[in-house]
């Protein structure tokens, strides 16, 4: 059965309709268009769409951008820092993020206001950074130092008022703390009213803030001192205890002795007796600044007219002649149980005590002899050298700014 509909022995299908068109042989081998493509439709020639695809590229390119810049500014966030030596910085009161961020920037510390900037802000620390004084580290990063700022662990500097200064003496040093900021008191505190003590503070506290401290601690410490002592001292009011203290406080300063020294003094009180302290003799003479470093105490200084020359009144003087510590205003308050009248410097440092003037004598001999003693052996050293001076002169030395001087004069 023939199944080729044309019948020329060709195989395939005829069209299904439509006449057969003859075709030259060019036109049987020209390649037949393809299909075409489909017409754009109505909506998507629309502006809005348009608009639309540009927003969602651009916002894509952005946020790809702002990842980029997260990965590298978080990199610089936390790697080492460009400054080498470390530094300190001050943050002052009421500095914002922004002002840190520059300051670090324009001091070597970071390399770049921005990133700080934005990094405080990611973590939520915009607020938290607090004033104070600190301490950079070599190569610290943004956010160590962030961490830091944020810690308040500020430098901290100290201000000692050793036991025995004037109160004049102890301004000074306050006065010459470079740390501190402020102008000094207008007035002068009372002598004797300021605490002994070693004060830590941040740059920036006052000089008023400061002697505002001393004179606090110092006031709640004598006033916790004298409520506990001794129901028997011949002392009228806390300010004679207060200033004796204070001649305690220069006469020694040794803590095993100080209690028996103000025993000596106590006992002379008790008895009428003049208190014939050297250190009085010296605080007469030049009040709060205290003895120049090489002006020696004369022999003829102990009958110099003053208020405070315990050689020639009687009693106490008017006012302390130092700030007393705590050591001091426990000794008077509970002193040593004695019969101890009198007392004169052992030439080590100390002092030895006595009852009677008798032994009192004995022990002036002795220290005078120790002195005679160790001034030959200078001298013989000085002229082995050929730095003696047989001529120099040799004041009456009773005692120095540090106390050591006797109670009691020898008779």
């Amino acid at each position: 059965m023939n199944t080729n509909p044309a019948g020329n022995g060709e195989l395939g299908q005829r069209p299904a309709s439509g006449p057969i068109v003859p075709k030259t042989a060019s036109e049987a081998l020209r390649p037949e268009a393809g299909t075409p493509p489909p017409k754009r439709s109505r909506a998507s020639r629309s502006q809005v769409v348009v608009f639309m695809n540009f927003v969602i590229s651009l916002v894509m390119l952005m946020v790809l951008a702002a990842g980029v810049a997260l990965y590298f500014g978080k990199q610089e966030f936390t790697e080492a820092g460009p400054s080498a030596n470390g530094d300190t910085f001050l943050v002052k009161p009421n500095t914002g993020v922004q002002d840190i961020a520059e300051q670090l920037e324009r001091r070597g510390l970071i390399s770049d206001a921005r990133v700080f900037r934005l990094g405080v802000r990611a973590f939520g620390n915009d607020s938290a950074l607090k004033a104070g004084e600190y301490e950079i580290k070599p190569r610290a990063s943004m956010r160590d130092i962030m961490e830091l700022l944020k810690s308040g662990k500020s430098v901290m500097y100290s201000l000692t008022v050793p036991e025995g200064l004037t109160v004049e003496q102890a301004l000074q040093r306050i006065a010459d703390e470079p740390a501190l900021s402020g102008d000094m008191p207008a007035t002068t505190p009372p002598e004797g009213s300021l605490a002994t003590d070693t004060l830590r503070f941040t740059r920036g506290a006052t000089r008023q803030q400061m002697v505002d401290k001393l004179l606090a601690d110092q006031k709640k410490l004598v006033e916790d001192v004298w409520q506990r002592r001794a129901p028997d001292l011949p002392l009228a009011n806390v300010e004679e205890f207060v200033t004796l203290a204070s001649i305690v406080e220069k006469e020694t300063g040794k803590g095993d002795e100080r209690s028996r020294v103000a025993a000596v003094f106590l006992n002379r009180l008790a008895k009428g007796m003049r208190l014939q302290s050297d250190p009085t003799i010296i605080y007469g003479l030049f009040g709060g600044k205290g003895k120049p470093a090489d002006r020696p105490i004369y022999q003829s200084d102990i009958q110099k007219q003053t208020a405070y020359n315990t050689y020639v009144i009687n009693g106490l003087p008017p006012t302390p002649i130092a700030n007393p510590g705590r050591a001091a205003l426990e000794a008077v308050a509970n002193p040593s149980k004695t019969d101890d009248l009198y007392f004169v410097a052992d030439g080590t440092g100390g002092h030895v005590f006595a009852a009677t003037l008798e032994e009192h004598n004995e022990n002036v001999a002795r220290y005078r002899a120790l002195q005679k003693k160790q001034a030959d052996d200078a001298a013989k050293a000085a002229n082995t050298t050929g730095t003696g001076d047989s001529n120099a002169d040799k004041p009456d030395d009773v005692g120095d700014d540090s106390g050591g001087g006797d109670a009691g004069a020898a008779q």
